[in-house]
């Protein structure tokens, strides 16, 4: 059974309202005054949390390793400056760390950050209310293990990984934390519209058969929020993109983000998701009971029947609508062969006491 988890102010659960994550990434361009705005614009459009990135550049990548690849590969061969050093320009300063907490606070979400540095982790700590790990680091379990230990919920990204990558990264962070968010995700940043072929929202179904007593989660790059609709009917209840205020400024993440008005179109269009799902019960709404009695049929009277005469099959007929005490045509049976106990007009709903 899926048990709820704490966020920050908020409950996760299976019946809890979905847990919307922007993710800042690289989008602050370097400024804190931005950082900060964002922080309030995300708020602002619905945002139930601001998931920033720690790293810096020599502990996330080789400068030697992509030079060495004699091109780069995906959306980085746009960028008009090396790998390490978009890296070195992503950087979020350790020192923003207190003040983006502050805001959050200010901003009424909730703070939290993906530390791709263990060195950074035990500072983080004292702020972070959770820890995401991002998909290129599954196969690091030593990442894994030491965010589970810290106690706090742990949110896994699943791009780009096989089912056995998943199972290693899952046993890794199970044996120390029971507050684990599994997150399906596409890897591919280039924002096409190519990338809903490959979102494959059903392996949610997979992670909930696999793993019944897991949280699951979308982390999404793709444009607009179908893909997030599909993901919560399908059981996720935490989901982050990338955010921004301006899709046309330069810089490695802006492209494939969301902005303030579709950000807040994805979320009104899944509270009411929310609310259509309801429950697995199969019931009489309240808002439809009046249809109960206008739109099914009842047994009556096909002609007029005199008190003591025998009732038959072809004296009776199913018309709307059916009252409280009205017969329903499946009981029809019950007044095949009964004497009416009083004179039925023509039309006339027959209930049992009627019949004797």
């Amino acid at each position: 059974m899926i048990k709820d988890i704490s966020i920050g102010r908020h409950v996760i659960g299976f019946k809890q309202p979905t847990y919307f994550i922007v993710d800042v990434a690289a989008n602050h361009d370097g400024s804190l005054s931005r950082a900060k705005d964002l922080i309030h614009l995300a708020a602002e459009s619905g945002a139930d949390a601001a998931k920033f990135q720690n790293f810096q550049a020599g502990t996330i990548v080789s400068d030697y390793g992509f030079k060495s690849l004699a091109g780069q590969l995906s959306h980085q061969k746009k960028w008009p400056k090396s790998v390490f050093e978009v890296y070195e320009d992503a950087s979020l300063p350790i020192e923003w760390t207190e003040e983006l907490k502050n805001t959050c606070d200010v901003a009424g979400i909730d703070y939290f950050t993906a530390p791709y540095d263990l060195g950074l982790v035990p500072y983080l700590s004292k702020f972070s209310c959770a820890w995401k790990l991002g998909s290129g680091d599954i196969t690091w379990l030593e990442n894994i293990e030491t965010l589970a230990k810290d106690g706090k919920p742990l949110l896994i990204a699943t791009g780009a990984a096989t089912s056995e990558d998943v199972r290693r990264a899952m046993d890794a962070a199970r044996k120390h934390t029971d507050k684990i968010v599994l997150m399906q995700c596409n890897t591919n940043y280039t924002a096409s519209l190519e990338n809903f072929k490959y979102i494959a929202l059903r392996v949610l179904t997979a992670y909930e058969r696999e793993y019944p007593d897991v949280l699951l989660g979308l982390s999404d790059h793709t444009p607009g929020h179908s893909t997030v609709l599909g993901a919560v009917a399908l059981g996720a209840r935490v989901i982050e993109k990338h955010f921004t205020d301006d899709r046309g400024r330069e810089g490695p993440d802006h492209a494939f983000s969301m902005g303030p008005k579709d950000w807040r179109e994805m979320v009104d269009r899944t509270r009411e998701l929310e609310a259509a799902l309801g429950d697995e019960k199969k019931k009489v709404m309240k808002n439809e009971g009046e249809t109960v009695v206008l739109q099914r049929r009842a047994l009556r009277a096909k002609q007029p029947i005199a008190e003591g005469e025998t009732l038959t099959r072809d004296k009776l007929i199913s018309l709307r609508p059916c009252p409280e005490q009205g017969l329903p045509p499946y009981r029809i049976d019950e007044l095949i062969g009964k004497s009416a106990l009083r004179e039925i007009p023509e039309g006339d709903c027959i209930s049992l006491s009627d019949v004797g």
